[in-house]
């Protein structure tokens, strides 16, 4: 950003000016899953690119190439593209909507921006709607190679994206369903991870079993992609794909119930550390958060619990707290004392009855576990919920070891793998 701003890289307030002068926009907003009205908690709510639209055409005296970016429902461009069109100001001045859904993933995503899988760029299949893809297409062609660059109609780029998170949450869901399965039958849920992945046809991305999924898109994408198909009547389309959702709740309920279990069936007054808030490694973001999840179902345990995340704050944690479970300082007392967040990890974990994984940080990975042990309460328990750490190391210091997908090795002996 140092290097090309003031060169072609500009910021400003000045929306109608730079409106007026640009000859391709991108409308980059949020577009949330409704609360409350029609298709409340699976539709998307597209209000903010309307608003965008209307001030585009409200400003603009020249015509313009409308991007969608923003991750939208089919057919928003048909949206976009009326309102654009019942609002020009001048006959000369036209509009060529054209969807472009981002494929970045949060902690890498200046990395997937410069090298991407592929660009997706979607028109109207006419003259006027082939030119104006050409035109973006030349913007990425800068640094993408042209093959990677993906030309198609707006309805199946639109849906392209809905249909990407949908896929890779479902490998996940599929994963950790049968990790609950690994864990009742002696089975190991990476050795069979490692032996499906070998297979060209399946490959090995996102069969990493975990907690659940969370962030801003999995979720929120597929229901959208449900609320699609139940307004177009394709209820058992709708039923498959909401089963997804269902799978990465059962595995979150699955994992606070065998904290629960695992502790002599109480956690009420114990201390319980968690090591990491944010979805995933490498970002801060808590929206979805399966942590979120787990200190809500302590928190109805009356567990004490002590959260630390290198990047999370408290101010976060509360926010999306109150957001997504409703559990907030005016609805549940003592909250401030039965849940504390920490700087320092080892602080987190002193004194206390367990400590959960639930963020794939690195520096996980490299922590004094010997020193933590020997400051926790006996039997100390430790549960992986990212398959972070090595089980056999840590069963050696002496802790009690539950993880994600792993065989029990009391109720299966020999069949542990680190």
């Amino acid at each position: 950003m140092k290097e090309c701003r003031g060169r072609n890289l500009f910021f400003s307030t000045d929306l109608d000016k730079e409106i007026e002068e640009a000859d391709v926009i991108f409308i980059s907003v949020n577009t949330p899953t409704k609360t409350k009205g029609i298709g409340a908690g699976s539709a998307a709510n597209i209000k903010n690119c309307e608003l965008c639209a209307r001030h585009i055409a409200k400003v603009a005296t020249s015509s313009k190439i409308v991007v969608e970016k923003s991750t939208v429902p089919v057919r928003t461009a048909e949206a976009i593209n009326r309102i654009l069109t019942a609002n020009e100001k001048q006959p000369n001045v036209t509009f060529q909507v054209l969807s472009n859904p981002e494929f970045l993933a949060e902690g890498t995503a200046m990395s997937d921006l410069m090298k991407p899988d592929r660009v997706l760029i979607g028109g109207s299949q006419t003259p006027e709607g082939l030119k104006a893809i050409e035109t973006v297409v030349s913007v990425y062609a800068n640094w993408v190679p042209r093959e990677q660059i993906l030309t198609t109609n707006l309805w199946s780029s639109e849906l392209s994206k809905l249909v990407a998170n949908a896929f890779l949450a479902q490998r996940v869901s599929s994963i950790n369903s049968i990790s609950a399965l690994c864990e009742v039958t002696g089975a190991d849920v990476t050795e069979i991870s490692r032996a499906v992945g070998m297979d060209d046809r399946i490959g090995k991305r996102f069969l990493q079993p975990s907690v659940g999924f969370g962030g801003s898109c999995f979720q929120k994408d597929i229901l959208n992609l449900v609320y699609l198909c139940e307004t177009y009547g394709l209820q058992p389309c709708a039923d498959y794909w909401r089963q997804v959702i269902a799978m990465n709740d059962f595995q979150k309920k699955r994992f606070s119930e065998e904290i629960v279990s695992a502790m002599f069936n109480t956690v009420t007054g114990k201390k319980i550390a968690i090591l990491g808030y944010a979805f995933k490694k490498d970002t801060g973001d808590v929206r979805e958060t399966p942590s979120m999840f787990i200190v809500r179902d302590l928190l109805e345990e009356n567990a004490k619990i002590h959260v630390y995340d290198p990047q999370v704050t408290r101010e976060d944690m509360w926010s999306e707290m109150s957001y997504t479970c409703g559990v907030n300082h005016d609805n549940t007392p003592k909250l401030d004392e039965y849940v504390t967040t920490c700087d320092d990890p080892y602080e987190a974990c002193k004194g206390a009855h367990a400590v959960c994984i639930m963020t794939e940080w690195d520096e996980f990975k490299t922590y004094d576990y010997k020193k933590i042990y020997d400051n926790m309460q006996k039997p100390a328990f430790l549960f992986d919920g990212r398959l972070l750490l090595n089980h056999k190391e840590l069963r050696d210091i002496g802790f009690e070891v539950h993880a994600i997908g792993k065989p029990d090795p009391i109720k299966f002996p020999g069949s542990a793998i680190a």
